[in-house]
């Protein structure tokens, strides 16, 4: 287990994903967190599907591995003093609560950064903290929608579609993330911590920003692709005589490999091939030639054909596929809890080859009790 952020601290009042998303990253690098949750039911990601380790959802455990649990009422004077006392000693709290919540109960960034100096405040929202929506609640396939994210998912004709991966709730945590290891950085030098703010809004206009800097900067939005790109042909995925493959000629090298493999050594002079940006204008033509050449053998043909001739090339698996293959299983993504009889997948990243992964199941919602607050690990 990575242990870079042991001896770190960290207060999680964490709701179903983007949140608990961020105070589970950094339980992967060693910090110790401690999830504070409500009387009465807790996180509501507990319920977030049908009872799959003793009451809790699967996505609870995903979201929540290699964390203690706190029952704290901070509706009540008790609940908030067992509060303050944790802060004394802890270096990180992050929430994604529903804005103007933190206020009413005195726990917001200006009076805890006042109160306690070396905290580490990180918050989420679904809108942002300025502009006329930072009070309003707000869920995945909201933002996307109201992003403009899910407008330019799909192909031309497809409607509206939602990315089928939470990319704003866990991006926002990803960015939460990073700011607090900066400050973590910054509090080294100067004794001091600070706010990190992070929303679901703005990771989904960060990650349309293709998209959008083309409407501002050249007045159009790039087409939409189900597979394709803007920008490079070909770039898609293809039919083949079984089940259809991917191809990616990022340059014009690479497509004249992809032209030498096919016999087709006379599209590389072709003033309609020539260059990407000759292929681009003449896209349709093109991929309508080539779909042609792929239906004509079955998948692995191309995929040994093309990859030994150094073309970009990859199966379009289904997720089964994609866990049973090698190059996945030698990653070793797959982390089996050492509590529990089941396995996470882990986190994306490894420092000094070793993974960033959680050792623990998510902790079992414990009852409050007389004094309004408990703990497990």
């Amino acid at each position: 287990m990575l242990k870079i952020l042991e001896g770190i601290r960290v207060l999680e009042l964490g709701q179903v994903l983007a949140g608990p998303f961020a105070g589970s990253i950094l339980a992967a690098l060693g910090a110790e967190v401690t999830k504070v949750e409500r009387p009465g039911g807790g996180d509501d990601g507990r319920r977030m599907g049908p009872p799959f380790h003793g009451e809790d959802s699967l996505v609870f455990q995903v979201f929540n591995a290699g964390k203690r649990t706190v029952t704290l009422d901070l509706k009540d004077a008790a609940g908030r003093q067992a509060l303050e006392d944790m802060l004394a000693d802890t270096d990180v709290l992050l929430h994604n609560l529903r804005p103007g919540v933190t206020a009413q109960m005195g726990i917001d960034a200006e009076s805890l950064c006042a109160r306690h100096p070396h905290l580490i405040y990180g918050e989420i929202t679904a809108f942002g903290h300025l502009g006329p929506m930072a009070d309003q609640p707000g869920y995945e396939p909201l933002i996307q929608a109201f992003s403009g994210l899910a407008s330019t998912n799909g192909g031309p004709e497809d409607p509206p579609m939602r990315s089928a991966a939470s990319v704003c709730d866990q991006g926002a945590g990803m960015w939460l993330t990073i700011g607090i290891l900066a400050l973590l950085s910054q509090r080294e030098r100067t004794g001091r911590g600070g706010v990190v703010n992070a929303s679901l809004l703005e990771t989904a206009l960060s990650w349309n920003a293709q998209k959008s800097d083309a409407l501002r900067e050249e007045g159009r939005l790039p087409e939409r692709h189900r597979s394709g790109h803007p920008g490079m042909v070909p770039y898609e995925s293809f039919e083949t005589a079984d089940t259809p493959i991917l191809v990616c000629c990022g340059n014009d090298r690479l497509f004249a490999k992809l032209c030498q493999e096919l016999g087709k050594e006379e599209w590389m002079t072709d003033e309609r091939y020539r260059t990407n940006r000759d292929r681009l204008a003449n896209k349709a033509s093109l991929i309508g030639e080539l779909s042609r050449i792929f239906q004509q053998q079955p998948r692995a043909v191309w995929l040994d054909r093309l990859s030994s001739a150094g073309v970009p090339v990859a199966p379009v698996h289904s997720v089964a596929e994609a866990l049973a293959h090698p190059q996945v299983q030698a990653l070793d993504m797959l982390t089996p809890m050492q509590d529990a009889d089941f396995s996470l997948t882990a986190l994306p990243f490894s420092i000094n080859h070793v993974r960033a992964r959680w050792q623990t199941a998510a902790p079992a919602r414990q009852p409050a009790d007389t004094e309004g607050h408990s703990a497990a690990p």
